[in-house]
């Protein structure tokens, strides 16, 4: 590597924003972590699709060498991204969630990919495009995410920030490579394991929709300690029975007790709680609310202590729906205030594709495919943590205002880190500062609102 584009790449992570420079670790050697800081960047700075030739022609001059060495950092580099992952994880938790229970949530994303030799392609149902009566399907990836809800001072909403990734395999792909089969639940119950073991002292709710409502998922959190308790949506005729009797060392011992009304049943005739809640998308809705527990029994899986609520919105926008959490202890106000909770990462996909090109990959080996659109999805995490730890007066530029508009969003938050980086790094890297600052104020507005578009 030449000296100069040492210089210049390793000035980037100034100490007002050292979210830059937590990665080092994860790579087995400085030049190799230099290009990927530098690619990253260029992913942000980026509009289009996010190949890394792409990249290079944004960055220009201030990538150095032979493009082959770029183009190497995806596919053959040795570096990590579980190591990547644990990184902006730690620091997200120590900086937003140094005590108390963490808030998770997690969901699977479609994402299309064009090509025969692609690795892990196949055939998907895409949930954005689909209806009850009518299923699309879409030729790509699926990835399981797992998210940290954090609550931004400038936000009205909890954002959520991806931090662990993984790809789920089709079962021809994993009978064709001799693998067992894994469901999307039990990768993302792989994946909230990994996070206890970073995390061995911290407890955890997680809220997942009826993908990740299973028997099977409920059954995690006993064997977590109670570390870890989800929530999510539960079934109206669910077998729910009471703890099983003592066993009196006569014959075989009982699984369950006594059998319960389903939940279904309890609601025809129990009367209803009134409540405000938190509800999607940031607002309060007044509900109507029934709640019990139970031990729901799966044969072959045990019993999994659980609270279910019934939900009935008194606006009739929604239909009636039924929750559940692992913790008896939560009420049904925060039940459903953490389930609603999970349509925040239902935005970050929306705005992953809008904003950082997710989806416009276009690497096909292995490695490849299981870093680019992996590392698309934590720059969102990313370019938010960047704009948290911008100066004011810098948050402030670009922002774009509207009827109603009461909160800012990650098409700001991108805009003025796209700007802080022109202004703050690209100039001064290209020695073009002086010159840049010798224009008009408009006409240095107009060339910045050029250059960092939300879109």
């Amino acid at each position: 590597m030449h000296r100069t584009q040492e210089a210049s790449m390793s000035t980037i992570a100034v100490p007002e924003l050292p979210v830059l420079s937590l990665f080092r670790s994860a790579f087995a050697t400085t030049a190799t972590f230099l290009r990927a800081r530098l690619l990253g960047v260029a992913a942000i700075l980026t509009t289009g699709r996010r190949t890394v030739s792409n990249l290079l022609r944004t960055v220009a001059d201030l990538a150095e060498g032979d493009s082959s060495s770029s183009h190497r950092v995806l596919s053959l580099a040795q570096w990590s991204t579980l190591t990547l992952a644990s990184l902006l994880a730690r620091f997200i938790l120590r900086r937003f969630w140094p005590a108390g229970t963490v808030r998770l949530v997690g969901d699977d994303t479609v994402t299309e990919h064009p090509g025969r030799k692609v690795h892990g392609k196949a055939r998907h149902r895409d949930p954005v495009r689909s209806s009850h009566s009518y299923t699309a399907w879409r030729w790509g990836h699926k990835w399981v995410v797992l998210a940290v809800l954090v609550r931004f001072p400038f936000a009205s909403r909890p954002w959520a920030l991806p931090v662990l990734v993984a790809l789920y395999r089709s079962p021809a792909d994993n009978r064709k490579r001799g693998r067992p089969h894994r469901t999307p639940a039990q990768l993302l119950q792989v994946l909230l394991r990994v996070l206890l073991r970073w995390f061995p002292d911290r407890h955890f709710v997680f809220a997942g929709d009826q993908t990740y409502g299973s028997h099977e998922m409920a059954a995690l959190a006993p064997r977590t300690d109670n570390r870890l308790h989800v929530v999510s949506k539960f079934h109206s005729d669910a077998n729910l029975y009471e703890p099983p009797p003592a066993d009196t060392g006569k014959g075989r011992p009982r699984v369950k007790g006594a059998k319960l009304l389903a939940p279904r049943q309890v609601v025809a005739t129990a009367p209803r709680t009134r409540l405000n809640v938190a509800w999607y998308g940031g607002g309060r809705r007044d509900v109507e609310v029934v709640t019990g527990t139970g031990y729901w029994y799966k044969s072959g899986q045990g019993l999994a202590p659980v609270r279910w609520v019934y939900v009935h919105d008194l606006t009739g926008t929604h239909r009636d729906e039924y929750f559940y959490s692992t913790d008896v202890a939560m009420t049904p106000q925060e039940i459903i205030e953490e389930y609603t909770g999970r349509w925040n990462i239902e935005t970050t996909f929306e705005e992953a594709r809008a904003y950082l090109g997710l989806e416009s990959t276009r690497g096909w080996c292995e490695r490849t495919v299981l870093r680019a659109e992996p590392c698309l999805l934590g720059l969102y995490s990313v370019v938010a943590l960047l704009y948290w730890q911008l100066p004011e007066q810098d948050q402030e530029q670009g922002t774009i205002a509207w009827e109603g508009k009461r909160t800012v969003t990650f098409s700001d938050a991108i805009t003025a880190v796209r700007r802080w980086l022109w202004t703050q790094w690209v100039f001064p890297r290209a020695g073009h500062d002086s010159a840049f600052e010798k224009l008009p104020g408009a006409f240095r507005q107009l060339l910045l609102y050029a250059l960092a578009p939300a879109a």
